[in-house]
């Protein structure tokens, strides 16, 4: 039995937890997770709680796979580690390499692998400008992405990603990254249909481009979806016209796919649900559920040509580069997806019914927005409801409804993200009809007790 208050002091007094204020963290203490079975977590006190969010994005296959257990017991039985350096391999690293270029899109043969996301986008920025040294044009290293998107919380990842909190903290990130706005309909796009606004947000990029001069820039990274910021889902229009603009310019398109990746959107990578064909994708989280650390860039024939045959050594890598306890995990998840159809089922089954049920949400009086794509979705909550979408009135953004909306999700028994007023989910791959019914349900309850809430505070 665990001791829960024993587990805080020991975690208040030496765990610096990510993203967190750890002098209101102490205050109350963190929740201490003990169990995961399938779609559910279960905490210290007993409470079973549904997993909205797969851990961190990343739980597709859901928790409690002896078969994943099995393959890391039996790798480290075998090979527990061995590095990648020194002209040397490992089987699982190879037998994975391979197994990647097979469920990838076709122009991908090679990969490069780290131990997360943020290493596989500092790989990037390397890569790119090594790209472009080779092709004797080292002026070409600004890389342009998006403000609001979220790359990692390296140096690298940090400079890539375009959230003014973190770029607030640190001092001046990596030279070369500039942002443009980020394909927000709700935030851009009064006055224009979804389509229009989806050319003009990709406009916007042509214009960056022009500013800096063409022969200046080396590359265009994006989220397919954008996550963290709060699952920002482009128009249709935009991401093919992301792609015409880099065509035209010849600068390389990186998808940043460690979310999207492995299913998430109903397909293998986002890139093909939008219908772009990147240079470079990042993944990470999916790839093994979570369940290891493992991440990576899928390097595409275009770059890897001008590498391997043009390159001499290419000075970066990582002691856990093809980790081989890693790589078997993420060889046995990718078994499972294939064998269990889970890509599948999210692009023709479960992904349009968590579509239908959760767009039901727009139903409740706090919500004004309510979308997904695939298995990932998120509601806005509004003080008010206009006649459209953009005329909303929203809640001050000091009153963290947000937050107040996450105690009773979690007070309800489900996990769902807080991102300012905008509340985002992303469930495991496994999650059934009924499962779904059952997460809709307990946002609903939620949504009825944060109301009530802020009725109770004078806030509506």
């Amino acid at each position: 039995m665990t001791d829960t208050r024993t587990i805080q002091r020991l975690d208040s007094a030496h765990f610096l937890h990510p993203f967190t204020d750890h002098k209101a963290l102490a205050e109350h203490g963190a929740r201490v997770m003990v169990k995961g079975e399938g779609i559910y977590l279960w905490d210290s006190e007993g409470n079973k709680i549904l997993d909205g969010m797969s851990g961190l994005w990343c739980v597709n296959i859901g928790y409690g796979r002896t078969s994943m257990s099995d393959a890391v017991y039996r790798q480290m039985q075998q090979l527990p580690f061995y590095n990648s350096f020194f002209n040397t391999t490992n089987v699982p690293a190879v037998q994975l390499a391979a197994l990647l270029v097979q469920v990838s899109p076709p122009q991908f043969n090679h990969v490069f692998f780290t131990g997360s996301g943020s290493e596989a986008n500092d790989t990037i920025v390397r890569m790119v400008r090594r790209y472009w040294e080779l092709q004797a044009q080292p002026e070409r290293h600004i890389i342009i992405s998006r403000k609001n998107a979220y790359h990692g919380s390296t140096i690298a990842g940090a400079s890539l990603g375009g959230m003014a909190g973190m770029h607030a903290q640190g001092g001046p990130g990596v030279p070369g990254i500039v942002h443009i706005g980020q394909p927000s309909y709700l935030e851009g796009g009064a006055g224009m249909s979804e389509d229009e606004f989806g050319i003009a947000a990709a406009g916007w990029l042509d214009e960056r481009i022009r500013e800096l001069g063409p022969d200046n820039v080396a590359a265009f990274i994006g989220e397919p979806v954008q996550g963290a910021g709060g699952v920002i889902i482009p128009p249709k229009t935009y991401w093919p016209e992301i792609q015409r603009i880099c065509d035209k310019y010849g600068i390389l398109l990186v998808a940043d796919e460690v979310i999207c990746g492995f299913g998430r959107l109903g397909s293998w990578f986002g890139s093909e649900l939008m219908g772009i064909k990147p240079d470079l994708i990042a993944f990470a989280k999916g790839v093994t559920s979570g369940y290891i650390p493992l991440g990576g860039v899928l390097v595409g024939d275009r770059v890897a040509t001008v590498l391997t045959e043009k390159g001499g050594d290419f000075n970066h890598g990582f002691t856990y580069s093809g980790h081989p306890v890693a790589c078997a995990a993420a060889l046995e998840n990718i078994r499972i997806l294939i064998d269990e159809d889970l890509v599948g089922k999210v692009a023709r089954d479960t992904g349009p019914y968590l579509k239908e049920k959760f767009g039901a949400l727009r139903e409740h009086a706090l919500v004004g927005h309510a979308d997904s794509c695939g298995f990932v979705a998120g509601l806005n909550l509004v003080h008010t409801k206009g006649a459209t979408v953009f005329d909303n009135i929203v809640f001050d953004g000091d009153d963290g409804v947000g937050m107040i909306c996450r105690g009773y999700m979690f007070a309800n028994g489900i996990i769902m993200r807080a991102v300012g007023d905008r509340m985002i989910i992303a469930p495991p791959l496994v999650m059934t009809r009924d499962e779904i019914d059952e997460m809709v349900g307990r946002i609903r309850a939620a949504l009825d007790d944060t109301l009530a809430e802020l009725k109770r505070r004078g806030m509506l």
